[in-house]
């Protein structure tokens, strides 16, 4: 299904449809957030049931809300500048992202940090994608 919601994000082109793109990343990022809470939870049991349910929303709620704002802004940011196919947009979405995180944790230290850091790695994947980088080698038979 990941998978899925990944392709069907790459097939929209940059700088439209920004609605999808959000909707897309907000599911992704939200799957992602939802399975680091049940590990989480498993590997360091609550001490109530409602402390779990606090546990887990807290987890992918967080990482649905940089995965929507990551999709917002990466997007405007290809109509603003139209520039629709640059990794700058994917850093300046995956910098918005790592703010957004910062909001969440109180912290400009963890701000600044995970803005430096995702903004880095979505730009990293969006040059794969273009330039066609393969993560894994093919085997040679």
């Amino acid at each position: 299904m990941a998978r899925a919601y990944i392709q069907r994000y790459w097939d929209i082109p940059d700088g439209t449809e920004c609605h999808r793109k959000a909707y897309l990343s907000t599911s992704i990022s939200g799957a992602v957030g939802l399975i680091t809470s049940a590990y989480s939870v498993s590997l360091n049991p609550p001490d109530s049931f409602l402390e779990g349910v606090a546990r887990t929303g807290r987890y992918t709620f967080t990482a649905a809300a940089i995965g929507a704002v990551f999709g917002i802004t990466s997007c405007v940011s290809a109509q603003v500048r139209e520039k629709p196919d640059d990794p700058l947009n994917y850093f300046i979405g995956g910098c918005a992202g790592g703010l957004t995180l910062g909001a969440r944790t109180h912290s400009y230290g963890i701000g600044a940090t995970a803005c430096a850091y995702m903004g880095i790695t979505a730009a990293l994947i969006k040059m794969g994608q273009l330039e066609g980088w393969k993560l894994f080698a093919e085997p040679k038979v």
